[in-house]
């Protein structure tokens, strides 16, 4: 984070594993965050990695932005048939649990991950479609949270200088 020349951010997402490993602290602990927003599909199992997660930035003192439910459900692209393949609810009754808010529910989709893979966002690749939305859908809600948390941390990170040798 500080060996790079970010060129004026109005976000910084950091994608971390699940769990609470030392990157998770040591994050927590080195850079002022905003927020966390915390990940999990539906199956209690991904909910129990999860609360754990929401617990230990609790613990540090950074706000919980929300929730997302990635992987809820899979809807047939022939059919529009919908499968729980993970279950249901699990990101749901977790945010009731913990009092945070539920952020929006992503399903499981190919296409997702194929604009994955080729480094096309799916937001740039079909900005119509009904998971563009969804994505659109969370990412104005956690802009709101944001704007209303009226934190500013920019004296907080080292200044950053290049110079030419």
């Amino acid at each position: 984070l500080r060996q790079t020349a970010w060129d004026n951010l109005d976000y910084l997402l950091v994608d971390l594993p699940p769990g609470t490993g030392d990157i998770h602290l040591s994050l927590a602990q080195k850079v002022p965050l905003t927020g966390a927003i915390i990940v999990t599909t539906p199956q209690e199992l991904a909910t129990l990695d999860a609360r754990k997660g929401l617990k230990m930035f609790q613990k540090v003192s950074v706000p919980i932005l929300g929730l997302v439910e990635n992987m809820s459900a899979y809807v047939c692209p022939n059919c529009s048939h919908v499968e729980n393949i993970f279950g249901k609810g699990g990101g749901k009754n977790l945010c009731n649990q913990y009092q945070i808010d539920f952020l929006g529910s992503l399903p499981l989709n190919k296409k997702i991950r194929e604009d994955s893979d080729s480094g096309i966002p799916n937001l740039v690749s079909d900005s119509k479609s009904a998971s563009a939305e969804l994505y659109n859908h969370i990412a104005i809600k956690v802009s709101k949270k944001i704007a209303n948390m009226n934190e500013d941390h920019t004296n907080k990170f080292p200044k950053i200088t290049i110079k030419k040798s």
